[in-house]
């Protein structure tokens, strides 16, 4: 089965589009390979694992405070715009339900009443930290946190590039993008 390949440089929507339109095509052919398989697990791990950490030093606290009582401005609207289309593909793999549209106009498409409604989130989002947080976070809890979100960072990579390339030499058309 032939597929167009992700509309990277699409707005958000196309490219949520183009994540489900793959996932309903080719999610039982994917999942075939035992390295996208087991990666998908090692992530689901260190994603819990770093959430974990980032919500015991507090982080998790201080952002929501933050948001609710000064507006934040870390998820602001546009940063969806660093998401692959392949990133979502994998959020879909994770169980997440990609969302139809933005809460908020001033946030990011995916900022949730409850933080970001992705798992799997672009690097920036899991590096970031603003001043508030480093200056009441302590030097050891951040280290930790920092090896934490290393693992799940090096995990999303080592998966984001196993599925471009299963996608790059068994499904994309050499022609124009498919519209279907």
């Amino acid at each position: 089965m032939i597929v167009e390949r992700p509309p990277d440089d699409f707005s958000i929507e196309k490219k949520i589009s183009w994540a489900k339109r793959v996932f309903h095509r080719l999610r039982n052919q994917l999942l075939t390979d035992e390295r996208i398989t087991r990666l998908l697990e090692r992530l689901r791990t260190a994603i819990a694992e770093s959430r974990t950490e980032r919500s015991r030093t507090g982080i998790v606290a201080l952002c929501t405070a933050c948001e609710q009582r000064e507006g934040g401005s870390c998820c602001g609207a546009g940063m969806e715009r660093r998401y692959s289309a392949t990133l979502l593909l994998i959020n879909l793999f994770l169980g997440v339900k990609l969302p139809e549209e933005r809460m908020n106009p001033s946030s990011c498409f995916f900022l949730g009443n409850e933080g970001c409604r992705l798992m799997a989130r672009h690097v920036i989002c899991v590096n970031y930290l603003c001043k508030k947080i480093t200056d009441k976070v302590s030097i050891p809890q951040l280290a930790a946190l920092r090896e934490k979100e290393g693992v799940e960072l090096e995990v999303l990579f080592l998966l984001n590039e196993r599925l471009r390339d299963i996608l790059e030499s068994r499904f994309y058309s050499s022609g124009s993008p498919e519209t279907s």
